[in-house]
């Protein structure tokens, strides 16, 4: 029998497939479902920083500050009461699903500054979460802010949250940094215990009817999947800390890949929002089986055998691959396929 067994963030977990932040979190039927078809733990829903200072009446005062020449600043974000989850409520849920499925949870905040946040963060493991991944989506638009600030900031929340909980922490990422391999030491010496690679930046798109810019929610497919590929196989056995893949693990295939490249879970959402819960049973069926085939024994065995400190070529991982890509290819050959 081929063991399936990983360890993430300290936790021991009966396979490397984890249903990472969604909707589904939201429902303790879900849960349940989610542990039933095999799942080997759950992201909470995240909770927003917005949230947390709209809960505290200081949201309100910073966005009416201008509303005079900007009448459509309250309208950025959505009121209190449309929020999935509001941050009392986001507690109360992480107690219902503890004591719902024995799959350890994982609780989710997402923002970019300290204060109330740390608070939360403390308020999460209180409630029982088995550990914390810090979601650090931010878009910087301001031309005065440089680099090194933006990574300074990420590092003392980091340090900061590592300081106030106990509870292991992961750190999800955007692919958007110009060293990833000197931050993500930096993020393993202030105290992050896993990496979470990476965060997808949701693109707004154009209303040309309203004039408006609208949001606009598409979901990962397996193209998606090597961007985070390609990262971890470069940061395996280079940065301290464990891999959580996220982004278009959609098949037994992708979740091999991840592991492969030294993950050590491989994250869904997607595709449990698009094909139903039940894939998590098929896609870890097609994984033993694959494994029994190449008479694999465990994971623990294939992790990382796709890094790029293990594969006979490793600047196919660098910018050797760019140039490779780029000579194979030949718009004549794929006119005379046409044809």
């Amino acid at each position: 029998m081929v063991d399936l067994t990983t360890t993430y963030l300290g936790l021991q977990l009966k396979n490397p497939l984890v249903a990472s932040a969604s909707p589904l979190s939201e429902k303790v039927e879900a849960a349940r479902q989610l542990e039933e078809a095999g799942i080997a733990a759950i992201v909470m829903y995240s909770l927003f920083e917005e949230q947390i200072i709209q809960e505290s009446l200081e949201l309100d005062y910073y966005l009416s500050r201008g509303t005079h020449a900007f009448a459509e600043a309250m309208t950025y974000l959505p009121e209190s009461s449309h929020y999935r989850l509001g941050p009392e409520a986001y507690l109360d849920q992480l107690r219902q699903l503890k004591r719902a499925v024995k799959v350890p949870i994982i609780g989710s905040l997402n923002g970019v500054s300290t204060g109330g946040w740390i608070e939360y963060a403390q308020k999460i493991e209180e409630a029982g979460a088995d550990a914390l991944e810090l979601n650090l989506y931010y878009l910087p638009t301001d031309p005065a802010l440089a680099s090194d600030e933006l990574e300074y900031t990420y590092l003392t929340l980091v340090r900061n949250v590592r300081s106030r909980v106990h509870i292991p922490i992961a750190v999800k990422l955007a692919p958007f940094f110009t060293t990833l391999p000197h931050l993500a030491v930096r993020l393993a010496d202030a105290g992050a215990d896993g990496l979470v690679l990476f965060n997808r930046f949701y693109q707004p798109d154009f209303d040309l009817e309203k004039l408006e810019v609208v949001p606009n929610l598409v979901l990962s497919d397996s193209q998606h999947l090597r961007l985070p590929l390609r990262w971890i196989a470069i940061l395996f056995g280079r940065v301290k800390v464990d891999f959580a893949l996220s982004s278009g693990v959609h098949s037994a295939q992708d979740a091999i890949k991840g592991v492969m490249a030294g993950a050590n879970v491989t994250m869904m959402a997607s595709e449990l929002l698009k094909n139903g819960i039940a894939r998590t049973t098929a896609i870890l069926n097609d994984m033993q089986s694959w494994m029994e085939e190449r008479e694999y024994e465990s994971v623990s065995q294939m992790r990382g055998s796709m890094s790029q400190q293990s594969v006979a070529e490793p600047a196919a991982l660098e910018r050797a691959n760019y140039i490779k890509v780029l000579s194979s290819y030949n718009p004549y050959s794929l006119a005379f396929i046409d044809r």
